[in-house]
C-alpha cells in the first residue's frame, strides 16, 4: 500500500492543464438524454404516420373533364 501513496505524492496536478471537470460532465449528461428524450419522442410519432403510395391511373381510364386539349 505504501507504494500507492508514493505514486500519489508524484504526479502532481498541472495548473496549466485545462480539464472540463464535473461541470463538462454534466452538461454532456443532459444533453445526452435531451437527444434520447428527442429520439424516443421522434419514434413514437414516426409509427403514428401511414404512408400509403397512390397508385397512378392510366391516361386512359381518366375522365373526360381533366384531359387538356391543345388549342
Amino acid at each position: 500500500m505504501t507504494h500507492l501513496v508514493s505514486l500519489a505524492a508524484q504526479s502532481e496536478v498541472d495548473e496549466d492543464k485545462v480539464t472540463p471537470g464535473v461541470l463538462g460532465f454534466i452538461v454532456f449528461a443532459v444533453m445526452a438524454l435531451a437527444v434520447w428524450g428527442l429520439m424516443k419522442s421522434m419514434n413514437k410519432h414516426m409509427r403514428k404516420v401511414d404512408f400509403k403510395e397512390k397508385s397512378a391511373e392510366p391516361a386512359a381510364t381518366a375522365p373526360a373533364d381533366d384531359r387538356r386539349t391543345s388549342a
